[in-house]
């Protein structure tokens, strides 16, 4: 049955495919976004949308007072967001339109990791020894008082895509880490946490679990392990799923994901929980997303499994049994373009045709435009997806296929 639905959001590679499965389904979809977000809509997106509503994410109330109000107006029946920073607004609207979501008195605590941090003590969660800092005189006196060790990791409170996040492994560097988490932006101009996390380093192999629940029930969809970066900064160059791991450790890395989605309040929808197993079997959780992984996570499923993540988020936001059976038992994995000099960007050579094991082949940066080193995982400028049956096989074709691009960039300044 064809019914009104409403995306917080639709820019974006997870939201642009979660409208055209919607629209493929018959169902009218409706988009809420602000202003400025609205004009780098495509034409090709704006053809799929039914209608749209233009609110203002730096007064949260309001936009859920609009989204309530729309909804209402259009008989709305599911309303959605993989957008990391609509998350609490998504749970907020789905409460005052009565439609399945998230706990709203605890929706906060899977965007703020100061909250999330208290919220994960509560639920008895492994997670780092965490600092909140309110300001730099703060964490002087802690450093001072030894209740800083190195390394450690400085983040913003209420950050995400790594932005802003700092690996500290001396007394020196950590004012500038702060420096960098409080400089960090979010998206929509909305209204900010300022306090830091300085959190201790965890040392280990990342990975992260792909998550759906529905009626406070969940299930999980698969492990992905991540590949990243070296140095202050902990880019994501790749993701890779199903993991394949020993029954120990993939047992330990589901619990703590399932006492973490209990901590914050996951009813309805997706999680992405990003966790990291040590050498001696400890598993840590680092932090939790009310949301589909992004990093095309969704499209490796797809691929390896057969699991349409968009068809089975549309089902649970309507209130229909969700489809979760592997269809397939493949192997899919991401690698992310970057440049290690900053500069005018001339070209990307090198790259591989589109075929049946590679997918998806994409340069989003523009010849001429600005590109510097990632610090973050804005700063990535393209992806590559290889497909597959054998994880050796695909993994080393992966490897292969990042030897032979070129990234060639003009040194320069930005003017």
């Amino acid at each position: 049955m064809s019914v009104p639905v409403l995306l917080l959001e639709a820019a974006g590679p997870e939201s642009e495919a979660l409208t055209r499965a919607a629209a493929a389904s018959g169902h009218p979809v409706h988009a809420v976004t602000d202003a400025v977000t609205l004009a780098s809509y495509s034409g090709e997106l704006r053809q799929l949308l039914a209608g749209c509503l233009v609110t203002d994410f730096t007064r949260p109330g309001q936009a859920v007072a609009d989204i309530t109000g729309y909804g209402c107006r259009i008989g709305v029946k599911a309303l959605l967001t993989v957008n990391e920073y609509l998350t609490e607004v998504a749970a907020r609207s789905c409460a005052a339109l009565g439609l399945p979501g998230n706990d709203p008195e605890r929706a906060a605590a899977a965007r703020n990791k100061a909250l999330m941090a208290t919220a994960f003590d509560a639920g008895h969660v492994t997670t780092p020894r965490t600092k909140v800092v309110a300001d730099l005189r703060e964490l002087r006196v802690l450093h001072a008082a030894g209740a800083v060790c190195f390394p450690c990791v400085v983040k913003p409170a209420d950050g995400a895509g790594s932005a802003g996040v700092t690996v500290v492994t001396g007394p020196s560097e950590l004012e500038p880490a702060w420096h960098a988490a409080r400089a960090a932006r979010g998206m929509y101009g909305m209204p900010r946490d300022e306090r830091v996390l300085v959190q201790d380093h965890v040392e280990g192999r990342e990975f992260s679990v792909e998550s759906v629940t529905q009626r406070g029930l969940t299930s999980h969809l698969c492990i992905t392990r991540k590949h990243t970066t070296d140095g202050i900064h902990r880019v994501e160059l790749g993701h890779a799923l199903p993991a394949h791991l020993p029954a120990a450790a993939e047992r330990a890395l589901l619990e703590q994901a399932v006492r973490a989605i209990a901590a914050v309040g996951i009813h309805n929808g997706a999680t992405h929980t990003e966790l990291v197993l040590g050498p001696d079997g400890r598993c840590t959780v680092l932090e939790i997303g009310a949301r589909l992984g992004a990093g095309h996570i969704g499209v490796l499923m797809q691929h390896a499994l057969g699991i349409d993540p968009w068809r089975t988020l549309w089902d649970i936001a309507l209130g229909r049994p969700a489809t979760l059976t592997p269809a397939r038992g493949g192997y899919a994995t991401v690698r992310f373009l970057t440049t290690p000099h900053a500069g005018r960007l001339i070209a990307v050579t090198g790259l591989p045709e589109v075929t049946t094991t590679i997918p998806a082949v994409r340069v989003r940066a523009k010849a001429g435009a600005h590109v510097a080193p990632a610090t973050s995982n804005r700063g990535r400028l393209g992806h590559v997806i290889v497909t597959g049956h054998d994880q050796r096989a695909v993994d080393e074709q992966a490897d292969r296929i990042l030897r032979q691009i070129t990234v060639t960039v003009a040194p320069g300044s930005r003017t």
